[in-house]
């Protein structure tokens, strides 16, 4: 098992955020160059990516900020917004790299993550920071699950 670095829960999600931003910048060029192969392959990291990050989130991540926050609307929002990319990504695996819609779908599969970051990073985040959970130690939680879930799905 690979070591696993120690960083506070907000650190950890928001290197998670711009990885997801780097890939989808990657595949915006390799779509560019017509790379079928090449962006099929980066879409397939990023889908991977997305499914542990929201796998760590939504079992550790937001059931402690649930506790710690009383606002839970935008826990509630954060949920559904998983949902609906995870629906993306069920449908990117069942669609071909060729295929014109493939495209499209990475594209607003881009665009509901840059809005879920964006709410995360600008509402959810802050407010954390002003209760008394321990960042710390949760951030070591979700990094050992995150590890665990890479290694068992060998991504």
């Amino acid at each position: 098992m690979s070591e696993v670095t120690t960083q506070n829960a907000l650190d950890l999600l928001i290197a998670d955020h711009r990885e997801a931003e780097e890939l989808f910048e990657q595949y915006e060029k390799a779509k560019d160059a017509e790379k079928t192969k090449e962006k099929y392959e980066i879409a397939r990291k990023v889908c991977a990516a997305l499914l542990i990050h929201m796998q760590v989130e939504e079992t550790i991540f937001y059931p402690a900020a649930r506790a710690a926050l009383e606002d839970e609307d935008l826990l509630n929002e954060a949920e559904v917004e998983h949902n609906g990319a995870k629906d993306l990504i069920k449908q990117l695996g069942e669609t071909e790299a060729d295929d014109p819609m493939f495209d499209a779908k990475v594209k607003v599969l881009s665009e509901q993550i840059e809005h879920h970051v964006e709410e995360e990073e600008n509402e959810l985040f802050p407010k954390l920071k002003k209760t008394d959970l321990d960042l710390d130690s949760l951030g070591e939680e979700m990094a050992t699950a995150k590890e665990e879930l890479k290694e068992r799905l060998g991504a």
